[in-house]
C-alpha cells in the first residue's frame, strides 16, 4: 500500500471524496424504474477502510427517489417476440421428439402425464420463473449474476463450463442431422437397399423379416441388420471400424465438414448479439412446428397408425405404483425445461427492466410441455405404421433417443410415397431444433464470460469465434469412428448429476441465502406485484427439495457406462467422472477463494460473502441481515 490513510471527516453522499490516494468509494445504487419501497438519502458521517473499500456510519435524511439498478448500456431485445422465440427455441430440442413420447408410452401411457405435470406445477415452472427473474432483475450473466451474493459464484462458473460441454457434442448430433439431410436429396434414400459399400453381408431388407426367430432361436435384432441401421452406424458413423473409446481413429472429413457449417451458422447467429440470434429464432424456432403438424397430419393417415397412438396414449394407472415412473417424470421436466444451463438467465438479461417475466415462464414451459406431448403423436403415428407394415407388436418398433430420429423414422419413411419429400422435412426439423438449443447454450457461455471479463465484451465478435472454434476443434473427437463412445461418455457425464448439483446450489443459493422475500420484491420491483405464497414456497423448499432427491436418485441409479453391448472400460468411467466433478468442484472451490480473498476475522469474511455486493456498507456497520433468525424464517 505505502500511501496515507484519508482523515475522518463530515461528507454528504452527494459530494465526491477525494483522498490524497485512490481508493475504493461505494457507488450509489443506479435507479430501479417501477414501484419501490421508499427510500432515504444517507449523510455520511464517517469514512473508514476495510478490505480495500471506504464505508461510513450514517444518519437518514428525507426521502429522494429511487436510483435505477442494473447496467445502462446493455442491449435488449429487438422485439419482445425475439425473447420468446429463443426461450422456445431452447427449451424445445431434440429430447422433445425422441425421448418424451417414449417415456410416456413405456411408464403407463396417459398416467405418465399425472406425475409430468405435477412435476411441472411444483418444479419446473418455479424454477423457470426464478431463472427469468433473476437474469432480467440483475441485467448480468450466470456469474455476475451472483452479486446478490458472491459465494455462489462458483455456482455460475460451473453452468458456464457445463454449457460449454454440451456444445462439445451437441453440435456433433446437429451435423448427424445435416449429413442425413444431404443425403435425402436422391431418388432414393441411401437407407432404402443393402446394396450400399458400408453395408455388411447381414444386412437384410426389413421387408423380409417380421421379427422372426432365427435358426439359433435368438429373436431377430431390429436395429442391427436393416439398411437403416447399417447406414447409420456404417455409413454416417463407421463404428464398425472402432473397436472401442481406446480406438477412436481419425476425424470423419464428411461429418468434419457438416459441423463446421453448424459452427459457422452458430458464429453468424450470435456474433452481433440477441440483435441477430433473435432474427435468426424466427426460423428455427417456428419451422419445426410446421414440420411437426405435416408429419402428424400425414402420419395419422397411414395403415397402423391408430394403433401406434393408442399404445401412446393407453392408460395404465397401474404404473404409478412403481417409484421409476415418477424419477423419469422428475428428470424429464427437469431437463425437458433446460434450467440450470444459464441459458434463461442469459436471455432474460436482455429484456427490459418491466417485462412481465411471469408471464413468460408459464406461457413458455407451458409450450414446451404441449410441444412434447404433441411430438408424441406425430412419432407414434409413425411407429404403428411401422408395425403394421412388419407384423409386429409396437414395443417391438418403439425405443428412444438417437435410434427412433436416425434409424427407425428414417426407415419408415424410405417405404412411404414420395419418401425423398419426407425425409428432406424431417431431417430439417431435426436441424432447425438442434441449431437455436445449440445458439441457447453458446449464448450462455459467452454472455456470462463477457459479463465478468469485461474485455471479452468489448471484442465480442473475437470471443464468439473463439468459442465457436473452440467447440469445432474439441468436437472432433465425436466425430471419429469411435466418436460416438466419446459423445456417450459426455452426455452422460457432462450434463448429468452436475447440472443437477448446481441447480439445485442455485436454488440454495437465490432462496436461502438471498431470501425468498427480497427476491419477491425484486420482482414486485420489475412488474408491480409480489408472486404469491404459493411461489415463494416452491422456491423455498418445494424446488430444493426436488432437486435434491433427483440429485440423490441420479446417483444411486448410476451403473458402469454401456453402449449397445459394448461396456466402457473402468478408467473410461473415472474420466467421466471426472468431467462431472470438474464442474461440480468449481462451486466450493470458489466458496474457498472468496473467503480467502476477504480481510477480517471468520464473522466479517463470512459477512461480506453472503451479503449482495451493493450492501456491503451494512456490514461494516454490523448489519448483517443474514446473522439474524428472521432471514432464514421469513417466507
Amino acid at each position: 500500500m505505502g500511501q496515507r490513510h484519508p482523515q475522518c471527516y463530515l461528507a454528504r453522499m452527494n459530494k465526491q471524496i477525494q483522498p490524497d490516494r485512490k481508493v475504493s468509494v461505494v457507488a450509489p445504487l443506479p435507479e430501479r424504474p417501477g414501484p419501490s419501497p421508499p427510500r432515504k438519502d444517507v449523510e455520511l458521517i464517517l469514512v473508514k477502510e476495510h478490505n480495500g473499500v471506504q464505508y461510513t456510519s450514517s444518519n437518514l435524511l428525507p426521502a429522494a427517489p429511487a436510483p435505477r439498478y442494473g447496467p445502462q448500456d446493455r442491449e435488449t431485445w429487438g422485439k419482445k417476440i425475439d425473447f420468446l422465440l429463443s426461450v422456445i427455441g431452447f427449451a424445445v430440442d431434440l429430447a422433445n421428439v425422441w425421448r418424451f413420447p417414449y417415456l410416456c408410452y413405456k411408464n403407463g401411457g396417459g398416467a405418465f402425464l399425472i406425475p409430468y405435470i405435477l412435476f411441472l406445477i411444483i418444479a419446473g415452472m418455479p424454477l423457470f420463473y426464478m431463472e427469468l427473474a433473476l437474469g432480467q432483475y440483475n441485467r448480468e450473466g450466470a456469474a455476475t449474476v451472483w452479486k446478490i451474493c458472491p459465494v455462489f459464484k462458483g455456482v455460475g462458473y460451473a453452468v458456464i463450463l457445463i454449457a460449454l460441454y454440451v456444445g462439445f457434442y451437441y453440435n456433433v448430433i446437429i451435423a448427424w442431422s445435416l449429413y442425413y439431410l444431404f443425403s435425402s436429396f436422391t431418388f432414393e434414400l441411401p437407407w432404402t437397399n443393402c446394396d450400399n459399400s458400408w453395408n455388411s453381408p447381414n444386412c437384410t431388407d426389413p421387408k423380409l423379416f417380421n421379427a422372426s426367430v432365427l435358426g439359433n432361436g435368438t429373436k431377430y435384432s431390429k436395429y442391427k441388420l436393416t439398411p437403416a441401421a447399417e447406414f447409420y452406424e456404417r455409413g454416417v458413423l463407421h463404428l464398425h471400424e472402432s473397436r472401442g473409446i481406446h480406438d477412436l481413429g481419425l476425424p470423419r472429413w464428411q461429418l468434419s465438414l457438416c459441423l463446421l457449417v453448424v459452427v459457422i451458422i452458430l458464429f453468424f447467429s450470435l456474433w452481433k448479439g440477441v440483435k441477430t440470434s433473435g432474427k435468426v429464432v424466427w426460423i428455427t424456432a417456428t419451422l419445426p412446428y410446421v414440420v411437426l403438424f405435416v408429419l402428424l397430419i400425414h402420419g395419422i393417415t397411414l395403415p397402423g397408425a391408430y394403433n401406434g397412438i393408442n399404445a401412446y396414449l393407453h392408460i395404465d394407472f397401474r404404473r404409478l405404483k412403481e417409484a421409476t415412473v415418477w424419477i423419469d417424470a422428475a428428470t424429464q421436466i427437469f431437463y425437458s425445461l433446460g434450467a440450470g444451463f444459464g441459458v434463461l438467465i442469459a436471455f432474460a438479461s436482455y429484456n427490459k427492466f418491466d417485462n412481465n417475466c411471469y408471464r413468460d415462464a408459464l406461457l413458455t414451459s407451458t409450450i414446451n410441455c404441449v410441444t412434447s406431448f404433441i411430438s408424441g403423436f406425430a412419432i407414434f403415428s409413425i411407429l404403428g405404421y411401422m408395425a403394421h407394415e412388419h407384423k409386429v407388436k409396437i414395443e417391438d418398433v418403439a425405443t428412444e433417443g438417437a435410434g427412433l430420429v436416425f434409424i427407425l423414422y428414417p426407415e419408415a419413411i424410405s417405404t412411404l410415397s414420395g419418401s425423398t419429400f419426407w425425409a428432406v422435412v424431417f431431417f430439417i426439423m431435426l436441424l432447425t431444433l438442434g441449431i437455436d438449443s445449440s445458439m441457447g447454450g453458446m449464448e450462455a457461455v459467452i454472455t456470462g464470460l463477457a459479463d465478468d471479463f469485461h474485455i471479452l465484451k468489448q471484442h465480442r465478435k473475437l470471443f464468439t469465434f473463439g468459442v465457436s472454434f473452440g467447440t469445432f476443434l474439441l468436437a472432433l473427437f465425436c466425430i471419429t469412428n469411435g466418436g460416438i463412445y466419446v459423445l456417450t461418455l459426455l452426455d452422460t457425464f457432462a450434463a448429468g448429476t452436475s447440472i443437477l448439483f448446481a441447480v439445485l446450489m442455485e436454488a440454495i443459493g437465490v432462496s436461502w441465502f438471498y431470501g425468498v422475500d427480497r427476491f419477491s420484491e425484486d420482482i414486485q420491483q420489475m412488474m408491480g406485484f409480489k408472486p404469491g405464497l404459493y411461489w415463494r414456497l416452491c422456491w423455498k423448499f418445494v424446488s430444493p427439495a426436488f432437486l435434491l432427491f433427483v440429485v440423490i436418485v441420479s446417483i444411486i441409479n448410476f451403473k458402469p457406462l454401456t453402449y449397445d453391448d459394448y461396456t466402457f472400460p473402468f478408467w473410461a468411467n473415472r474420466i467421466g467422472w471426472g468431467i462431472a466433478l470438474s464442474s461440480m468442484i468449481l462451486v466450493p472451490a470458489y466458496v474457498i477463494y472468496k473467503f480467502m480473498n476477504v480481510r477480517g476475522t471468520f464473522k466479517e469474511r463470512l459477512a461480506y460473502c453472503i451479503t449482495p455486493e451493493n450492501e456491503h456498507q451494512l456490514v461494516a456497520q454490523g448489519n448483517v441481515r443474514q446473522f439474524k433468525l428472521q432471514h432464514w424464517l421469513t417466507i
